[in-house]
């Protein structure tokens, strides 16, 4: 019962910030190329073979753990409500040491699953993310362009191990 009672006041007056400083840095917070996606930003482009425009608007949250996005549409739905909404989130998995991706958004109320966690790996000025299903794999690469200030995403289902375009995006600041 010493022992246990021992150990219990050990771990309570360890301070946070002692345990917080063993683990790894993340890339997600320190000065890293999400840095760049932070702010107010259009997308344009096209998606399921129609053109789109939305508002991007992207932050950091939680300690700046994570990369929140939230993306609206400017259509809208015959209710008058956005025909797309999505709220996103980037983290790290310092484990595996790559990026992690939540997406969710009003195509299904299913968001909280494994098929709606992506994982990415940093490539260069891109992070390329990649869903599993067992209805098929999807591709999401966000890719920084750093000449002009501006964000492609790009994606693609992928169907019989071949990728099919669904998305082409590019996100520039709002003035």
């Amino acid at each position: 019962m010493k022992f246990i009672l021992a150990a219990l006041l050990f771990a309570f007056s360890v301070p946070p910030v002692a345990l917080q400083a063993q683990q790894s840095p993340s890339p997600v917070r320190k000065g890293s190329l999400l840095d760049h996606m932070t702010g107010h930003w259009v997308a344009r482009g096209v998606v399921a073979g129609q053109p789109t425009v939305h508002d991007v608007d992207v932050d950091w949250v939680l300690n700046r753990e994570y990369l929140r996005l939230h993306e609206i549409s400017r259509e809208r739905s015959p209710n008058g409500s956005p025909a797309y909404e999505a709220i996103v989130f980037v983290g790290w998995d310092a484990a595996a040491h790559e990026y992690t991706l939540l997406w969710l958004d009003t195509t299904s109320g299913a968001g909280l699953n494994s098929p709606a966690i992506g994982r990415g790996k940093l490539s260069g000025n891109q992070i390329a993310f990649l869903f599993k299903s067992h209805e098929g794999n999807f591709h999401t690469t966000f890719a920084y362009d750093k000449s002009s200030g501006t964000w492609q995403w790009i994606m693609d289902g992928e169907e019989n191990g071949k990728l099919a375009p669904f998305a082409r995006l590019k996100l520039t600041r709002k003035k």
